[in-house]
């Protein structure tokens, strides 16, 4: 089953973010993982959320998903992120109607 990994970040460092971006997409690629959202137009519809860069990772599985937080292949660029910005991160397991989970 599929998991997701929900990102809200906000940088005051958008130049030295880009590095980031490089450095992150080759190791999510390396686990299977792809993007679905990465920034864009959005609009808060409902609540006191106050979203400022919404990232949307896709991978094969939960495990798969915590295998890349914690991999030595990430561990850099996650490292760059957290000086650069303020980071809101959850990883969560997708919905398997089959199961009902």
């Amino acid at each position: 089953m599929s998991a997701y990994v929900i990102v809200n970040v906000d940088t005051k460092h958008p130049q030295e973010f880009e590095r980031y971006k490089e450095m992150a997409q080759k190791t999510v690629a390396q686990y299977g993982g792809r993007y679905l959202v990465r920034g864009g137009q959005m609009n808060v519809v409902e609540g006191s959320w106050k979203p400022t860069r919404i990232v949307i990772l896709e991978f094969p599985s939960y495990e798969k998903a915590h295998e890349w937080w914690h991999s030595t292949e990430y561990a850099p660029a996650k490292e760059l992120r957290q000086r650069l910005s303020a980071t809101d991160l959850l990883i969560v397991e997708g919905y398997n109607p089959a199961l009902g989970l």
